[in-house]
């Protein structure tokens, strides 16, 4: 090892060391607020939910990493925490502070070499996106293809296994506050998929595929990666061109509408057709490319970092369901109720989750152009039926949640903030209806088993899917 090896690796060395530091301090911190909640609990004192809901924000938000975009997905989902913690908890932001230039230096020579410069003809010293997991920044590539360099932060595992460990404490919190779901199986979905997010080899197997399912389609863009500049936490892509979906918002309905049917349709055509989702439908990780005319065309999927893959049985559940509702079949909802891995339901149970159900797939059942909601704020939708859900399951419950509702859910409520941003005025029913109206169990598994294996994304295990 050089003297220079041997300075990097003690600054390596220091930088983990304060993390492990930091990391120590927060866990005490959330540890204590455990132990108050426990023994309150334990000797029937009144407790100050508010109180430690906020306390508990203030802890996990020095963290400033991927543990708020886990907090942030927990807040969408009906009692899997306390109102209270919930909402302080989504208030959190996910991006932790930018790399510098001499540490961005090296970190790309960690992965490309020494003499990795050169092998760009340009790159950009200020990133040009950052995230909780690494960020981005442009460059130029010989060929003169413009290039998108997504760099993952130093120490990320070690950072994810502590978050996970935090995850583990919140959840063991709500667990002393009688709650009306088990939350086991969210636990090990939620761990499953932040692990994957740090191999930035599988995202790019996800990005291939992506590229497969919407090679000839005029509504969605996928960046191409160029796999002789990318490594497990280095990712390098094309750049796609394009404007915020925000920007958009006094634009014209039909233009509006039109940003809408892209959405629409890259998240439900390659779950229909084989079986995965993109499970982070964040403004952020779409934007809007337009015609020669400047009329919105189609979106940009640029971020494939939490995808979830499904069993096609899983697939032919959910549209079990959506069938079941549509047709007021009790049997088929059950059915697809069992198929998702729900076990154990009563009457009052079902009925409790045909709630939450016919909320989700509510503005698919009317075959009418129609708003998603009407007078709803984005940061607010599904809150009502979320309530509802939450206090019958206090009195009926417990439910265990299966894993696959984890992202099947975080992805729908996602999805319908961004409807409810453009305030698109559609026919739901049609287009799902659309979508589906070629769907063979069979032939979902050969596409599935066909593409995965073209694009080197691995098949949904026993227990995952």
């Amino acid at each position: 090892m050089t003297d220079k090896d041997a300075t990097l690796s003690d600054s390596e060395s220091n930088r983990f060391s304060r993390r492990i530091r930091r990391y120590a301090r927060v866990g005490t911190d959330v540890g204590a607020i455990a132990a108050r909640i426990a023994s309150s609990h334990f000797f029937g004192l009144n407790l100050d939910r508010d109180k430690n809901a906020a306390e508990l924000a203030r802890a996990l938000g020095g963290l400033k990493g991927p543990i708020m975009k886990v907090a942030q997905l927990l807040a969408t989902i009906p009692e899997a925490l306390p109102q209270e913690y919930a909402s302080e908890l989504a208030t959190l932001q996910s991006q932790a502070p930018p790399m510098g230039w001499a540490f961005v230096k090296r970190r790309m020579a960690a992965e490309l070499g020494a003499g990795w410069q050169g092998k760009f003809a340009s790159f950009e010293h200020t990133s040009a996106a950052s995230a909780s997991l690494g960020q981005v920044h442009k460059a130029v590539a010989k060929d003169g293809r413009e290039l998108a360099c997504k760099l993952q932060y130093p120490d990320m595992q070690s950072a994810v296994e502590a978050d996970l460990n935090q995850l583990k404490m919140v959840f063991s919190i709500h667990k002393r506050m009688n709650p009306a779901i088990e939350t086991s199986e969210m636990n090990k979905e939620i761990s499953a998929r932040l692990r994957e997010e740090l191999d930035y080899g599988l995202e790019a197997a996800h990005m291939a595929l992506y590229r497969l399912v919407f090679e000839n389609d005029p509504l969605i863009r996928v960046p191409e990666v160029l796999s002789e500049l990318s490594t497990r936490r280095l990712l390098t892509m094309t750049w796609l061109s394009g404007r915020p979906v925000l920007d958009y918002k006094e634009s014209p309905l039909e233009h509006r509408n039109q940003i809408a049917r892209g959405m629409f349709r890259a998240w439900w055509y390659p779950f229909s057709h084989y079986g995965v989702i993109h499970g982070d439908p964040h403004l952020g990780n779409y934007t809007v490319f337009e015609d020669e005319a400047g009329v919105p065309a189609g979106i940009n999927l640029l971020d494939y970092g939490c995808m979830r893959t499904f069993a096609p049985r899983f697939v032919q559940g959910v549209i079990d369901l959506y069938n079941g509702l549509r047709t007021n079949d009790r049997a088929l909802i059950v059915h697809a109720y069992e198929t998702w891995g729900f076990s154990g339901l009563s009457n009052d149970l079902i009925d409790t989750l045909n709630i939450w159900a016919d909320f989700i797939y509510g503005p698919m059942l009317e075959d009418r152009v129609r708003a998603l909601a009407e007078d709803v704020n984005p940061a607010e939708y599904g809150r009502r039926q979320a309530f509802q859900v939450h206090k019958q399951l206090k009195e009926k419950g417990p439910v265990k949640v299966p894993r696959e509702f984890v992202f099947m859910d975080r992805a729908a409520i996602g999805l319908g903030g961004v409807f409810l941003h453009l305030n698109a005025e559609l026919n739901y029913y049609r287009l799902f209806n659309d979508t589906i109206e070629d769907f063979e169990l069979a032939e979902v598994e050969r596409r599935q088993a066909e593409a995965f294996a073209t694009a080197g994304v691995p098949l949904p295990t026993a227990g995952e899917g």
